[in-house]
């Protein structure tokens, strides 16, 4: 049951983009303390996800077409609705959609939430890689020495991420900073290829699982995420994909 109001009232705006400026980025601060309001969020999504890609029409035989017309006819015919039991036959398929509605929240909820989760880190992700080019913001270390940047990390985070510098193969390193993603500190690895800066963001894995490789373009950014069952890491930038498919293939080797 949602008890926030703005679960209620604002969280169906920002969905639509309706918000001003100032109160989208106020309930998004919200958002990052209100499970309710993530909740709610997410179920939009999901709900939004499988209406587009599911198929829930289909249309009518040409034998059920006839027994509407003919019904039709008859009520027209008798100036009355006809009776209750010689319109049974037209309520199974209302409860039909019922049941399908039924299924639809039944996905939406139990199936659908994870990969709307993974979403949403994406985009939290994409918006951290906006946000850190913004000036002054990009690194709180800056430093192209791996051996300057890993130690910088250290005490700051409950995990060390692993650091290298790949100059030689035209992926400097150009920093490190500490982001926060889910509502977890990451660590954010800064690297520039032909003036374009590339964010590897690094985080302890939760499912100690391998994480299959994911890759995407949202709002003019390119991303790759992977993982192993000790990390996980994710690039995002604005530089072509092939240059983060090249640095990926660095990081992995």
């Amino acid at each position: 049951m949602v008890n926030c109001e703005l679960a209620q009232t604002t969280v169906h705006g920002y969905f639509d983009g309706e918000l001003d400026a100032v109160r989208s980025a106020e309930f998004e601060r919200h958002l990052e303390r209100c499970p309710e309001c993530q909740t709610a969020l997410e179920g939009i999504e999901s709900l939004r996800t499988l209406l587009q890609q599911s198929n829930l029409y289909e249309q009518a035989s040409p034998h059920l077409r006839e027994r509407i017309r003919e019904q039709l006819a008859e009520t027209s015919s008798a100036g009355r609705l006809p009776p209750v039991y010689s319109r049974r036959w037209f309520l199974v398929p209302t409860f039909g959609v019922l049941a399908a509605a039924a299924a639809v929240l039944a996905v939406v909820f139990f199936v659908l939430q994870p990969h709307t989760h993974a979403a949403r880190i994406t985009a939290e992700l994409i918006d951290a890689h906006v946000r850190s080019l913004q000036p002054g913001h990009l690194t709180d270390v800056q430093s192209t020495d791996q051996h300057t940047v890993k130690p910088w990390f250290d005490g700051k985070l409950d995990f060390i991420p692993p650091v290298s510098d790949y100059s030689e193969q035209g992926f400097p390193l150009v920093g490190g900073r500490l982001d926060v993603v889910d509502g977890h500190s990451v660590a954010a690895l800064v690297y520039s290829r032909r003036r374009h800066f590339i964010n590897l963001f690094v985080w302890p894995s939760r499912n100690k699982e391998t994480i299959f490789e994911t890759s995407g373009s949202r709002q003019g950014y390119n991303w790759i995420m992977w993982g192993s069952p000790d990390m996980e890491f994710c690039l995002v930038s604005d530089a072509a994909s092939g240059d983060l498919r090249g640095l990926k293939d660095l990081i992995t080797r």
